[in-house]
C-alpha cells in the first residue's frame, strides 16, 4: 500500500507540474551581458518543447525536451556567476543544459515554488526519454505532432490540401498531385470534408509510410504471406541479422512490443507495420547495442589504451579572442573526455587563473575550474580523469594551486602512488577508478628534500603559443595581431570545414613570425587593420641556465604528480608534442615512436597556427599508438565525429583498448601489409534506400528550396592501406525515400583501427551540399539489414545490408564478373519482379502495393558496369557484392595499393526496384 501511495503521489505531482508548465510562467531569461529579458515560458501541447515569447525569431525560440542534458537547481552556471552576489534568490534560479555543446538556458522565476514546479516537471520529462525503445516510439510521435503543427499555417487545427502539398515539398516529396489528392480523400473520413485533423493526418501518413523495401523483405521470409509468424521471424533474425538460437519467447516479445494491430497480436504474427516498427527501433540500428556499455578489458596498463583528450578545454571558440568558461569542463567530461587541459597563469590578488596566454581570451579562476571538475568528473563514468596542467605560474601561486587541488578534490585526487609491478608498467584504468591524476612537471629526485622549490626543464612544455608565436624582449611580450573587417568566426565556413576530406585544409594561418605582418592568405595587410596588444609578464620564475630553458617548480605541486610526469620525448611517463613535431618524429623515427607508445604515454596537441580552433586528423597518431590525442572539443566537425565514433565503441567511457597486434614488433602501420599473415576482412555493404532526408542546412531558400538529389558516400578511415571511399549513384528529386540498391565492397586489413563513415550529399550542377553523416567504429557494425540514422537528425536514415567476411589469400585481377550475383535466381530471397508476381496472387498484397506511395513505376534503374573478378577464399557470405569502380580521392593517395573486391554470395539480400516515389516508417 505504501508503494502504491508513493506512486500515486508521484503521478499527481507530475501531472500538476505538467499542467502548470503548459499554462506558462513569466520568468527572467539571463544573457550574461545585460540585466536579462522578461519572457513568458511554456511547455507546448505535445510536451516536446519548451517555448518562449516574445521573440524576434519565433520558430527558433524553443528547446526540444529531447535535447536537454541536465536540469540544475540554483545559481550553478557560468552565466549566473557573472552577476553580483545577492542579485537573485538561489531558490528562484535554475538552468537547463541542452544540445551537443551543453549550452545553458538560465532562468529566474518570481517565486521559489514556481522554480520547483519547473525543475520537477523538466526532470520528469527528461527521465521519460531515457529508455531507448520508448524514445524511438516517441520520436515518430513527436515528429508527427510537430510536422502537423508546422504545416497548419492558419492555425485552425486541420490541414487543407494546399497545406499538405506545401508540406510534401518541404519533406522533399516529389509526388503526382493526383496521387496526393487520392490519398487525401481516403484519409478524410469525418464530417469536415476537405481538411485533415490530426488523426486523419496520421492515417494519411500511414498510407505513405508502408515501405516497399521492407514489405518485400517481409514477403521473402513469410512464404509470401502478409505477416511473419514466430518461425518466420526467428529464421529472419538468424539468417540475416546473425542472431544465435532465437527462441519463440523472444519472437513473441518482439510481436508484443512492436505490433500495433490487436488482431495480429492475438494470432502471434508480425504485420508490415510491426515489422517496420521493429526495423526502425534500436534493435535494427547499425550500432552494436553491447557497445553502449563498457565491453573491453580495463585491467591493462594505461599505455595500452587510447584516451579521449581535450585541448584548451576552457575555450568556447577560437584561440585568440573567445570566451573561457568553466561550463566547458562540465560538458567535455560528461561527453566522455578523460583528459582535460588547464592553462594556469598568475592572477590578481594571488589567485591563479586559467586562460590562453598572450591572447585576448577571457580569464576564469583556477579554483572554479577545479570545483567544476570535482563535480562533473565522474557523472557519466568513474574511470580516471587526467588533469593536464600547463603551469605558467610563480611559485607562490603554484602553492595555491596545490592547496586547491588537495582541498577540493579530496580523496578523488590520486596521491597513493600505486606500486607498478615488476615490469614497471603503469596502473590500469580499473585500478584508478574514481581517481583524478595530475599530469605536470615533477622535481628531479636529486634535489634537496627540504627545498620548497627547484628548477625543472621547460624545453618540453606544451606551450604552443610560446613555441611558435611569441616574441619576448625583456619582460614584455608584444604581439601583432591582424584583425580583419569580419570577426574571426566568419573567416571559416563551418559547413565547408565540417566534412572537408583534407584535415590540413582546416588550418587558418595564425600569428606571423616575429616582426612580420600577414593576413590569412599570407599577404601583407593594411596597417589600419592591425591591432597591437602588449602583455606584461613576470619573468622572475623563469630563466635560462647554461642555454637551457628552465622554470621554478613548487614542491607542493610537484608532489601531486605521480604517473603522468611531463617530460621530453626520450624520457619516461608522458611526452607532449605538437602535431607538427609528432609528424616529424613519425617520418624520421617511426619505429622508435611506435615502440615508445607501447611502454609510455604520448600526448599530441594541435599546432599553434590553428587559431580558429580547428582540428588535425587524429587517425595517423592513433595508428602510431599515441594515447592522448588532444582535440578542440568546441569545434564541431569531421574530426570530432571521428573521435566520438572511436570512443563510443566502449561505452563512451573515454578509454579504448589498443589492439593486441600494436604491441608486436612486426607492426608497421605505414606499409601495405601491416602485420604479415593477419587475416583481413571484406565488407560487402549494400546501400538500399533513404528515409526522410532533409534539405541541406545552408539551403538558400530553406524549406521552399528544390527537392534534393541525394547520393551516399561511404568512407573507411584507418591505416593508410585501408583508407578509401565509394559512392552510390544520384537519385533525382527524391529526398523522402530514394532507392539506390547499390553494393559497395571494401577490403580492410586492420578493422580494429578502422572507422566507417556514411555521408549523404545533395548533388548540385555546380557541386554538392552536405546533408548529414554517421560515423561508427568498424567493429561496432551489426550484420544484416540495418538503419543508419544520421547524427543529430530525428528520423533521417539510410537502410543498408551489412556482411563482413574473413578473407585469406591474395587478390588477383580478372574480368567478366558481370551478372555473377544472379547466376542462380532461385538462390536469391526475392527480387522485385517476383515479388510483384506473387502480390497478384495475394489480394491484400496487391492492394497494399497499389496504395503505397512507393509503388513500382515504369522507370528502370541505371545499369552498372561490372568490376574485375578476384580470386580469394571467403567465409560467411551473406550479401551480394556489386560495385562500380570510382576514384577514391584522398583514400587512393593514402595507398595506391588499396582496391575493392567482390565475391559470390551464398545468400544475397533482397533486390528492390528503385522508384521516384517516397515512403516513411509506419510506426503506429
Amino acid at each position: 500500500n505504501l508503494y502504491l501511495n508513493c506512486n500515486k503521489n508521484l503521478s499527481s505531482e507530475k501531472q500538476k507540474s505538467m499542467l502548470s508548465m503548459q499554462m506558462g510562467t513569466q520568468m527572467l531569461k539571463l544573457r550574461g551581458s545585460s540585466k536579462g529579458l522578461v519572457r513568458f515560458f511554456y511547455l507546448d501541447e505535445h510536451k516536446s518543447c519548451i517555448r518562449w515569447r516574445p521573440s524576434r525569431k519565433n520558430e527558433k525560440a524553443k528547446i526540444s525536451i529531447d535535447s536537454i542534458r541536465e536540469v540544475c537547481e540554483g545559481k550553478q552556471s557560468e552565466i549566473f556567476q557573472r552577476y553580483a552576489e545577492g542579485s537573485f534568490d538561489p531558490n528562484c534560479c535554475f538552468s537547463l543544459y541542452y544540445g551537443e555543446h551543453m549550452e545553458s538556458l538560465d532562468l529566474v522565476s518570481t517565486t521559489g515554488e514556481e522554480a520547483r514546479t519547473w525543475i520537477t516537471g523538466l526532470k520528469y520529462l527528461v527521465a521519460g526519454i531515457s529508455d531507448e525503445d520508448s524514445l524511438a516510439k516517441r520520436h515518430v510521435t513527436t515528429w508527427l505532432k510537430q510536422t502537423f503543427t508546422e504545416a497548419d499555417k492558419n492555425g485552425d487545427g486541420s490541414l487543407s490540401i494546399s497545406e499538405v502539398l506545401q508540406l510534401l515539398h518541404k519533406l522533399n516529396v516529389n509526388l503526382p498531385r493526383q496521387k496526393v489528392k487520392q490519398m487525401f480523400k481516403e484519409a478524410d473520413t469525418d464530417d469536415t470534408q476537405g481538411t485533415l485533423g490530426f488523426e486523419e493526418f496520421c492515417s494519411f501518413y500511414k498510407m505513405m509510410s508502408t515501405r516497399r523495401d521492407l514489405y518485400l523483405l517481409m514477403l521473402s521470409y513469410s512464404n509470401h504471406k502478409d505477416h511473419l509468424n514466430t518461425d518466420d521471424l526467428a529464421r529472419f533474425l538468424e539468417t540475416e541479422q546473425k542472431m544465435a538460437k532465437v527462441s519463440k519467447d523472444h519472437c513473441l516479445d518482439i510481436i508484443r512490443k512492436f505490433e500495433p494491430c490487436s488482431e495480429n497480436q492475438k494470432h502471434d504474427v508480425l504485420g508490415i507495420d510491426g515489422f517496420t516498427n521493429y526495423m526502425r527501433s534500436p534493435a535494427g540500428d547499425i550500432f552494436n547495442p553491447d557497445h553502449y556499455s563498457v565491453n573491453q578489458d580495463m585491467t591493462q596498463p594505461l599505455c595500452n589504451y587510447f584516451i579521449a583528450s581535450s585541448h584548451n578545454t576552457y575555450l568556447m571558440g577560437d584561440q585568440l579572442m573567445s570566451q573561457s568558461r568553466v561550463d566547458m569542463y562540465a560538458w567535455v567530461l560528461q561527453s566522455g573526455c578523460r583528459c582535460v587541459e588547464v592553462d594556469c597563469w598568475d592572477g590578481q590578488d594571488g589567485e591563479p587563473i586559467v586562460h590562453h596566454g598572450y591572447t585576448l581570451t577571457s580569464k576564469i579562476l583556477f579554483r572554479d575550474v577545479i570545483e567544476t571538475i570535482n563535480k562533473y568528473a565522474f557523472v557519466k563514468n568513474d574511470y580516471p580523469v587526467i588533469l593536464s596542467i600547463e603551469n605558467h605560474c610563480s611559485v607562490p601561486q603554484q602553492k595555491k594551486m596545490a592547496q586547491y587541488l588537495i582541498e577540493i578534490l579530496g580523496d578523488k585526487l590520486d596521491v597513493s602512488n600505486i606500486k607498478a609491478d615488476e615490469s614497471g608498467q603503469l596502473p590500469s584504468p580499473e585500478a584508478l577508478r574514481g581517481k583524478i591524476l595530475v599530469k605536470g612537471k615533477k622535481l628531479p629526485p636529486n634535489i634537496d628534500e627540504n627545498a620548497e622549490e627547484g628548477d625543472v626543464s621547460d624545453e618540453d612544455s606544451a606551450d604552443e603559443m610560446e613555441d611558435d608565436c611569441k616574441l619576448i624582449n625583456g619582460d614584455v611580450c608584444t604581439y601583432l595581431v591582424s584583425i580583419c573587417s569580419k570577426k574571426l568566426d566568419n573567416l571559416m565556413k563551418e559547413s565547408k570545414i565540417r566534412d572537408r576530406e583534407d584535415p590540413d585544409s582546416f588550418t587558418i594561418t595564425a600569428l606571423p613570425p616575429a616582426g612580420k605582418t600577414m593576413d590569412k592568405t599570407g599577404s601583407k595587410v593594411n596597417t589600419e587593420s592591425k591591432y597591437f596588444v602588449s602583455v606584461s609578464i613576470s619573468t622572475t620564475h623563469r630563466g635560462r641556465h647554461r642555454g637551457r630553458k628552465t622554470m621554478k617548480l613548487s614542491r607542493a605541486l610537484s608532489d601531486l604528480v605521480k604517473y603522468t610526469r611531463s617530460v621530453g620525448l626520450y624520457d619516461i611517463e608522458v611526452s607532449s608534442l605538437s602535431e607538427t613535431k609528432a609528424h616529424q618524429v613519425m617520418q624520421q623515427k617511426a619505429s622508435s615512436f611506435i615502440q615508445f607508445n607501447q611502454r609510455q604515454l604520448s600526448r599530441i596537441y594541435p599546432s599553434s597556427y590553428r587559431v580558429d580552433s580547428s582540428n588535425f586528423n587524429p587517425q595517423p597518431f592513433w595508428n602510431a599508438g599515441c594515447q592522448l590525442v588532444a582535440l578542440n572539443y568546441q569545434s564541431e566537425g569531421r574530426v570530432l565525429q571521428l573521435n566520438r565514433a572511436k570512443f563510443y565503441s566502449n561505452g563512451n567511457c573515454g578509454y579504448i583498448l589498443k589492439p593486441a597486434f600494436m604491441s608486436e614488433d612486426a607492426f608497421n602501420p605505414n606499409v601495405e601489409d601491416p602485420i604479415p599473415g593477419q587475416m583481413k576482412k571484406q565488407l560487402v555493404l549494400k546501400v538500399i534506400s533513404g528515409q526522410q532526408l532533409p534539405k541541406p542546412k545552408d539551403s538558400m531558400l530553406g524549406d521552399r528550396g528544390e527537392i534534393i538529389d541525394p547520393f551516399v558516400e561511404v568512407e573507411i578511415i584507418g591505416l593508410p592501406v585501408d583508407c578509401c571511399k565509394e559512392q552510390t549513384r544520384v537519385v533525382d528529386d527524391n529526398g523522402f525515400n530514394p532507392m539506390w540498391e547499390e553494393t559497395l565492397v571494401f577490403m580492410v586489413h586492420m578493422p580494429e583501427l578502422a572507422l566507417i563513415r556514411f555521408l549523404v550529399w545533395d548533388h548540385d550542377p555546380i557541386g554538392q551540399d552536405f546533408i548529414g553523416q554517421r560515423t561508427i567504429a568498424f567493429n561496432s557494425m551489426m550484420p544484416g539489414y540495418r538503419h543508419v540514422y544520421l547524427e543529430g537528425m530525428e528520423e533521417a536514415s539510410i537502410f543498408v545490408h551489412v556482411a563482413v567476411n574473413d578473407v585469406t589469400g591474395k587478390a588477383r585481377a580478372a574480368s567478366g564478373i558481370k551478372g555473377l550475383f544472379h547466376r542462380n535466381p532461385k538462390q536469391a530471397s526475392l527480387d522485385s519482379h517476383t515479388a510483384v508476381q506473387h502480390s497478384r496472387k495475394n489480394p491484400f498484397g496487391a492492394h497494399l502495393l497499389r496504395r503505397t506511395a512507393s509503388a513500382p513505376t515504369k522507370g528502370q534503374p541505371k545499369i552498372k558496369k561490372g568490376l574485375p573478378d578476384i580470386a580469394i577464399d571467403t567465409k560467411d557470405y551473406s550479401s551480394e557484392g556489386a560495385s562500380e569502380e570510382r576514384e577514391s580521392g584522398e583514400g587512393e593517395k593514402a595507398s595506391a595499393a588499396t582496391s575493392h573486391y567482390e565475391a559470390a554470395p551464398l545468400n544475397p539480400p533482397v533486390t528492390f526496384t528503385p522508384t521516384p516515389y517516397f515512403s516513411v516508417p509506419g510506426q503506429f
